[in-house]
Formats: C-alpha cells, structure tokens, sequence
C-alpha cells in the first residue's frame, strides 16, 4: 500500500498531525493538498511540542520531502515564520518542496476576509480571518498570483501591480483602507527569494514518486464536514479537505491511491459557526475541553464539544471511501461513568441515519442517542488493544460495526508512543 490519504473524519482537529508523524518515518513523501494556514497541527514528540500551519508534520523526519501541494494557498511569511521555528527546536529536517501552482496569500486577503465577514453581521462563517477564503476567491476568479509567478521578480511586479490596483478598490468599497504598491512589494520579493529554492514542479515530483513505487503519505487539512461541497456548507472552508482533494491539489489520479485512512476524536468537536447535533452546552461539554484541552492551534478559541456523531462518521466513511480508522483522544473520555453515542438523528417527526444535505435541516435535527458504560482507568501507559479496558474496547468496536470500517489505530495519549496499532496492514505495516 505505496500511497495513503490522511483525511479528518468529523469537523477538523482530530490530531491528524500527529497519525502523520507517525507514519512520516516510513513515508518518503509527505504531501499537503489543500487549505492554508487556517489549518493546525500539533504533534509532540519526546515531550516537545512543534506546531504546524503550512508544513506538513512529516518534515520531522529528515529522510522526507515535505511538499505543500498546487492545490494549497500559501501566507509567505507564515511559512518562513513556522520553517525557522521549527528548525531552531530540530536542526535536522527533511526536504521542503513549493508547488509552482500554489497560489500567494497576500495582505490584502487577510483584509477583505475579515471586512467581508464583519459585513455578513449575524451571519458570520467563523473564518480565522488569515485570508484564505478571499485567496481561493482569487483563484476562481482567475486573477490570482501563483508561487511560480511571485519567485520571478518581473513577472510577480507586473502581476502584484495589476492585482493591487483592483484589490484596493475592493478593500474601499468595504471601508478599508487602499495598500501601497512599493511597499508591499519591497515586503514580498524578500520573502520570495528565500523561499525561490524550495519551488519546483511537484506535481511531476509526485507522479514520479507514485510511478517508482514510493511511499507516499497525503495530508489533509481541517475536516471532511469542512469540505466545500460535501461539508455543511456555508460553513465550510474553501477548499476540498476528502480524500478526493489529494487527486485534485497535487496531480496524481484517482487509481494512485491505495488507502484512505480517517481520523476521527472518540467524542466530537467543531470551531466556528455551524450546526452541531450533539454539542453539549453543559458541564459535560465543558469537562471534556478541559479534559481534552480543546482550544484551536490555529485561533486559540475555545472548540465546541459533544459526544460522538456516529451518523457524521459514517457519512465521512462513504463520502471518502475510508479504508480504516484511527481514533484519537480517546484517554480523554476516561472517568466517565456513562457516555452517549449518536446512532441517529430526529427531524421533522420522522427518524433518519444520514446528514441531510441542506444545513437549515441539520440544525433542526435531534440526535437520539444510545448509552455505553464509560470507564474510568488511565489510558496513556496503553500499548496493546488487549490492554485497553473491556468498556473501550466495546465502544471501539461498536464504531466499527455503525461505520463499516475497521480500526487501523488508536490514540491513547498526546506523544508519538502513545498510539496503539491495531491493524498495522493499513498502515504501512505499524
């Protein structure tokens, strides 16, 4: 199984960063398809914690050439500001490689995404107001600046001057102020020349790896529920987080992938606006954020919690094909007596077991819920699924009976040890 997509099974944060790090020691690319920096990942390894925005989290390993794919949208200084952070806490890093066909996140971008959201009143998406949004706006509009275009002094003059010029009567007409061309310039061909080197054509880098029979690992960003069309739309985010997006922002086709594994928590969390069935406005909810420490690596916000969405999960299984499971944060759950699963939703007098598509509809839902034991034993110094209590391990397995996909992996703890291999054939073989 050469090729494996990481997806997030539910509304993002899953610690999806940390199932890559995992598996980067036997990746040989380590591959970013889609998002920007609004996206976060924190991975722990021997006690230090490194956060990722933009690299992916394989990078750790110096054998891996980290690549951030065409179809993402990339914040210049975000990067360089995350790439010196992380070398400084571990000199030796694997290869980074720029896509030519990922496009530039400017200043003005982070502009208009917060004006534009402030003009939408209550109708706020939640955006992390890093421009990501206006970015992919760009680039469907077609007047977007590709990495390719902005490491070329000339053409990136012509092209930012062009841009600014229609940016800025953009950013007065939602009472901002206009940006100053020089200035901006000056700014941005700096960090263009640092990240000049990085740049090249990976999508032949990966199609060669692929065609070689290379190992290699696809990483999305946020949450299949986020997904722009399979999400529950409009809050989503801008771009395509299923594993379908790996084919579409990095050049490979559909017959290139040989897994896709979904990382979901073992309860649920969303930040932002948008409907949450089982979101739990109670002392329970509250409990499992400070269990879990659920506060975004990106925006800092406290995340919304409730218990598990088997109806969410099975929906993410279907829409992305999963192949297996790998279920995090399940130590956080210990020390519950009891603990509810969502097996099915109430709406409009009659019982359903999908995700209707029109939002209006699936906030209106009840989830009607059935009850498990909980358990009350430390998970962390886990290593074996024999080692789990009985409690989990039933919980476990009712996931994989309601989703009809096998678990690949548990999560037992923050570090990279603490993960227990429950099929390593999914999974390059542990």
């Amino acid at each position: 199984m050469p090729t494996l997509v990481i997806v997030g099974a539910q509304w993002g944060d899953e610690a999806k960063g940390k199932l890559v790090d995992v598996l980067g020691s036997k990746a040989d690319l380590v591959v970013r398809y889609s998002g920007g920096n609004n996206a976060g990942h924190t991975v722990i390894v021997g006690g230090k914690e490194f956060r990722f925005h933009l690299i992916p989290a394989g990078i750790l390993h110096p054998g891996v050439t980290a690549v951030l794919g065409s179809g993402m949208v990339v914040c210049p200084k975000g990067l360089l500001e995350e790439y010196d952070r992380t070398r400084a806490a571990q000199p030796e890093l694997g290869r980074l490689a720029v896509s030519k066909a990922a496009h530039v996140v400017f200043p003005y971008h982070r502009t208009l995404d917060a004006l534009e959201e402030q003009a939408k009143g209550e109708n706020k998406v939640g955006t992390t107001s890093r421009g990501i949004g206006p970015a992919y706006q760009d680039k469907a509009s077609r007047i977007g600046i590709r990495i390719g275009e902005f490491v070329h002094p000339d053409v990136f003059r012509e092209r930012l001057r062009e841009v600014l010029a229609y940016k800025n009567r953009m950013l007065q007409l939602f009472g901002g102020e206009p940006m100053e061309f020089e200035a901006l310039y000056e700014e941005y061909s700096a960090y263009a020349e640092r990240i000049r080197p990085w740049v090249e054509e990976t999508d032949v880098l990966i199609q060669e790896a692929v065609a070689s029979g290379k190992r290699v690992l696809f990483e999305g960003a946020q949450g299949s529920m986020l997904d722009l069309d399979c999400g529950t739309y409009p809050f989503v985010t801008s771009s395509h987080p299923v594993a379908g997006g790996a084919c579409l922002g990095t050049g490979v086709g559909p017959r290139a992938i040989d897994g896709v594994i979904g990382v979901c928590k073992a309860y649920t969390t969303r930040v932002g606006s948008g409907p949450f069935p089982t979101e739990l406005l109670d002392e329970t909810g509250e409990w499992i954020r400070t269990q879990g420490h659920e506060y975004g690596t990106t925006t800092g916000r406290g995340r919304r919690c409730g218990w598990l969405d088997l109806v969410v999960l099975r929906h993410t299984a279907r829409v992305n094909s999963l192949s297996g499971l790998v279920v995090t944060r399940l130590d956080v759950l210990s020390g519950l007596d009891a603990v509810q699963v969502c097996t099915s939703y109430r709406l409009q007098g009659r019982e359903i077991g999908f995700v209707p598509s029109n939002t209006f509809e699936l906030a209106e839902v009840e989830p009607v819920y059935q009850t498990v034991p909980g358990w009350s034993e430390d998970l962390r110094p886990c290593r074996r699924w024999e080692d789990l209590p009985a409690a989990a391990r039933t919980y476990l397995e009712a996931m994989e009976s309601f989703t009809g996909v096998p678990i690949a992996a548990v999560s037992v703890g923050p570090d990279r040890e603490e993960t227990i291999v429950v099929r390593p054939e999914l999974l390059w073989g542990g």
